[in-house]
């Protein structure tokens, strides 16, 4: 500490000697400190004064020894390549769970690796006390579904109708092709932290009306139930998720660097009590009505472009996080299963399965062992390079004929994506089997398939970039 027969400026040195916690509170500190320094009064006065500002240093937080949280099983591995995806996910899973912050975790009958170890697997369900972590629900924030009871509507009206409306693939719509964005939504973007940047608030405006690639589908069916036709749609929060996850990732690695730089980088959290905490759980419920904004865009425009009669409409999102009580409950997707888990919820939701089975609509049973959760489709066994490999010599277009047969199935970019047919998937009877027999959903209602649009096989961005440079 400086020699209090020096008068030199009190600096952040002192202030870190003394106990504080760096942060934006730093300038008016110094200012009153050195105020206080201009008056004659020496160092220890000038702690003490500062004492009631005190903002201490955190304690770092070690990881959990192995094993130390469990984590529920709802998953039966059912031949040999079910048993190695078993074996990863729980591999993956059991490092997740040294996360300091995790108190309690679960996998669902959809489970399956999403990156190095220790990050959560798609149907994966981590519940954390007083954080949030932005690598749990990953850069396809408050990935969603959306149905829409259309009635008698014929489906393939509804279908030849949809392409003209929606979009498919990377980028947003063009300027004069966009879709109207609430002023309000945009001036609640303006007003947050995370959200307030030019090109957030650029692909707020771009990407609305729009889909992207991969898993995303537009799907058109009827109810078993009543025989009515219904469009659901798929898809995340586009462009702006994105932005707002890589500015979450950023500020939970500075928390992380203080508070636990064992953890690894994925599983990097906000505090929840802390002022960035409550404006990234503000942002995400920003970026939930601006993609069921996005869902609604999309429905209402293909029912007025078929010109047909509009009935119920209800959505859930399978990828956020959602409170309950004082946890913070990370879904990847995974689907909320209780019945209040928001504002807008039905008591019903929607698992989708594969191109030719049918969308699921379920009432969550709140199951002990799922967390409060259930699956959110049929996930995957292997990746989608190991399927492409598996093909052989069979091409796309015939293993789409054989795979959907009789179905009216689309791809927007026009080639077949071989990663997104059914054999991709598990087997759907036996994720319907385990939903049931695990009690994590009971299932009011079939939507059984006459078709679907899906992105197609679009090239990644940087292929198409590097083409238009040369």
């Amino acid at each position: 500490m400086t020699n209090e027969t020096q008068r030199d400026p009190v600096t952040g040195d002192h202030l870190k000697d003394w106990g504080h916690r760096p942060g934006k509170q730093f300038p008016k500190l110094l200012k009153k400190a050195n105020e206080m320094r201009a008056e004659g009064f020496g160092l220890i006065r000038i702690r003490q004064e500062l004492e009631a500002d005190l903002v201490p240093l955190p304690k770092v937080m070690e990881l959990r020894a192995p094993g130390e949280v469990a984590f529920h099983e709802n998953i039966d591995a059912e031949h040999p390549d079910e048993e190695d995806n078993v074996t990863k996910v729980r591999e993956t899973m059991t490092a997740l769970m040294r996360t300091p912050t995790i108190d309690a975790g679960a996998i669902m009958p959809d489970a399956c690796p999403a990156g190095p170890v220790g990050t959560i697997p798609v149907g994966g369900v981590a519940a954390a006390r007083n954080a949030i972590h932005p690598g749990m629900h990953s850069a396809d924030i408050c990935c969603s579904v959306m149905i829409t009871d259309l009635g008698n509507a014929d489906p393939k009206a509804v279908l030849d109708a949809a392409p003209s409306v929606t979009h498919f693939g990377p980028g947003g719509r063009p300027q004069g092709k966009r879709f109207t964005v609430s002023m309000n939504l945009m001036d609640a973007f303006r007003e947050n932290r995370f959200l307030d940047n030019p090109k957030s608030l650029r692909m707020a405006q771009e990407h609305m009306g729009t889909q992207g690639d991969g898993n995303h589908f537009l799907f058109v069916g009827r109810s078993r139930s009543t025989g009515r036709t219904a469009i659901v749609t798929h898809h995340g929060s586009r462009g702006p998720g994105a932005v707002l996850y890589k500015h979450g990732m950023a500020m939970a690695e500075k928390f992380r660097r203080e508070l636990s730089p064992d953890t690894p980088q994925q599983n990097a959290w906000i505090p929840a009590d802390t002022e960035e905490g409550r404006e990234y759980w503000a942002a995400l419920q920003l970026i939930r009505k601006w993609i069921k904004a996005n869902h609604n865009a999309i429905h209402q425009a293909t029912v007025e472009a078929a010109r047909i009669d509009v009935g119920d409409r209800f959505w859930n999102e399978h990828n956020f996080v959602f409170k309950r009580g004082d946890l913070y409950y990370h879904g990847k997707g995974a689907t909320p299963a209780w019945d209040d888990y928001a504002s807008d919820a039905t008591g019903l939701t929607l698992i989708p399965l594969n191109m030719s089975e049918p969308v699921l609509v379920v009432k969550g049973r709140d199951a002990k062992s799922g967390l409060g959760f259930s699956p959110h489709g049929a996930g995957r066994n292997f990746s989608r390079s190991e399927h492409k490999r598996r093909m052989g010599s069979v091409t796309p277009d015939q293993m789409l004929k054989a795979e959907t047969e009789g179905l009216d199935i689309r791809f927007h970019a026009g080639g077949v994506d071989a990663s997104e047919l059914p054999s991709s998937y598990k087997k759907a009877d036996g994720v319907v089997r385990q939903i049931r027999s695990y009690d994590l959903a009971e299932i009011e209602d079939y939507i059984d398939p006459y078709g679907c649009i899906m992105a197609g096989d679009v090239p990644p961005f940087w292929k198409t970039r590097k083409k238009t440079r040369r």
